[in-house]
């Protein structure tokens, strides 16, 4: 097990691989993130609202041994950041005349596809778009806006699946009733990304939130997502009284029109909770990402040898986390087996944030 930095410079806050996504081509692998700065009396997130968000692209040749940094190479719809409102000021948040350009078909299946999404918010108000590529992460066609749904936010991070050249599926975040956030729902192109429509809501509308929804695809109808839980836990039977953040699982037979809840996959996440992502490895076994955010600060990971029924103890992929501010992982395997996991953290309370992989075997 190796830890490599990615991107790590001093004074900055560099985060949240999970909301931007990963791709890979063989030992070609692309990981999205944002940069910052650090600020350090800013709360849960050391990071300082009065000044702007980067946000940033890092790719490896040679499976995640070495990395080149840029920034990414995308058209925003207006001045401001690529999901990162919540983290600064009004000044620097997604304002300005909207841009969105007319979506164009797009082969889903070509061999150098990627998509990303972004968004202005997490609750009621917020709203989204996205971006194709056919040339691994290179360029970025877009801003495209997506539909509200019929919700009242649409929150979205990168999460999809393809289907075939014409048909994929979107996961994402919406708001609930009361316009907080979120419940989780499947979005569904017929047409190469140029439209998209409801296809289902994964899960009741929850107490606290489910949010994050992190897919993968077992078979031609198969689909299993994990998701970012947080809610009150009884007291004795009675009293709503304790915070809990924890993953669950569902599943679909029919390509997502239906769902059903399998499991819960990790009982806690700590403090705040983290969110999951899913990689199925070359051996058919799935794989669980995620970090934790109690003491010992920790990015881990559990194995499924049956498509989710049932999970391993958890794997400590390391335990050296300075606080809660960690995690946000996304996974990718190399054609020689080893795991790649990418996420943001930091050794101590008070240093800055930064962009690491781990590179392991499971």
């Amino acid at each position: 097990m190796r830890h490599i930095t990615i991107y790590r410079e001093p004074g900055r806050f560099a985060g949240w691989p999970a909301n931007y996504g990963i791709w890979s081509w063989g030992n070609e692998i692309v990981v999205g993130f944002t940069v910052g700065y650090h600020k350090s009396d800013a709360g849960f997130h050391r990071r300082d609202r009065d000044r702007p968000f980067t946000a940033m692209q890092a790719r490896s040749l040679d499976g995640g041994e070495t990395w080149e940094i840029t920034e990414t190479p995308c058209e925003l719809p207006g001045i401001g950041t690529l999901s990162a409102d919540e983290h600064v000021a009004g000044k620097h948040r997604t304002q300005g005349e909207t841009a969105f350009k007319t979506p164009q078909s797009v082969n889903l299946e070509h061999p150098d596809f990627a998509m990303m999404c972004s968004r202005t918010g997490l609750s009621a108000g917020a709203h989204s778009w996205f971006y194709t590529s056919t040339d691994r992460c290179n360029s970025w066609q877009g801003p495209y806006e997506l539909p509200m749904f019929g919700y009242t936010g649409i929150a979205a991070r990168t999460d999809y699946l393809v289907t075939n050249s014409e048909e994929g599926l979107l996961f994402l975040t919406a708001s609930k009733a009361n316009g907080n956030e979120g419940l989780i729902f499947c979005a569904r192109t017929e047409d190469g990304a140029k439209s998209f429509s409801l296809h289902s809501q994964i899960g009741p509308e929850p107490d606290g939130f489910a949010i994050m929804p992190a897919s993968v695809r077992l078979s031609e109808s198969n689909i299993l997502v994990a998701v970012r839980c947080r809610g009150m836990s009884k007291k004795n039977g009675k009293d709503w009284e304790e915070l809990k953040n924890w993953i669950d699982l569902y599943k679909s037979n029919d390509n997502g029109k239906t769902w059903q809840f399998m499991n819960c996959a990790v009982e806690n996440t700590g403090r705040g909770g983290n969110p999951p992502t899913l990689t199925q490895l070359i051996d058919g076994r799935i794989c669980l990402t995620y970090g934790f955010r109690d003491a010992p600060h920790r990015i881990c990971a559990k194995l499924s040898n049956n498509a989710g029924e049932t999970w391993s103890d958890e794997i400590v992929l390391r335990d050296n986390g300075g606080d809660h501010d960690i995690g946000y992982p996304r996974t990718v395997q190399r054609p020689d087996g080893t795991v790649v996991t990418v996420y943001y953290f930091d050794e101590e309370p008070d240093g800055e944030r930064y962009i690491e992989a781990t590179l392991w075997n499971p």
